[in-house]
């Protein structure tokens, strides 16, 4: 397996994630860019949970274009602009996730490039090369 997750008993206290994702040698890597809730149609919709989803469909998008999936995901950095939307995000993030686990990270800040977006996804993932496992 290429990752291995590495859990102290820190994440159980605050959400469903692993403290640490250890990632075998002679792996590809895939960094996004932070990615916001845009509709495929460039359309942003003004309420935070259809951004979320998006954000969430854009990220999927972007690991299968490259070749990468889901469970290739090492590491995600998420932003929000609003506290109150921290709760709904845990669900919106299990959808998108199921039982996956990788390292995680959740801020609020106080506002992105524009201020009607209120989520960024980053994502880490890596994957064997040559198709090793």
């Amino acid at each position: 397996m290429h990752l291995t997750p590495h859990d102290i008993g820190v994440s159980e206290h605050l959400g469903f994630y692993s403290d640490a994702i250890e990632v075998a040698p002679n792996v590809r890597w895939l960094v996004t860019a932070g990615t916001p809730g845009f509709a495929p149609d460039g359309t942003l919709p003004p309420d935070f949970a259809t951004q979320a989803e998006n954000a969430w469909d854009n990220v999927k998008r972007i690991l299968e274009e490259a070749g990468f999936s889901l469970s290739d995901l090492v590491k995600v950095n998420t932003s929000v602009t609003s506290a109150d939307d921290i709760e709904p995000y845990k669900d919106i993030r299990r959808q998108a996730l199921g039982d996956l686990k990788p390292a995680f990270m959740l801020q609020v800040i106080p506002g992105m490039i524009r201020p009607e977006i209120l989520i960024e996804v980053e994502a880490w993932a890596a994957q064997p090369l040559n198709g090793d496992a």
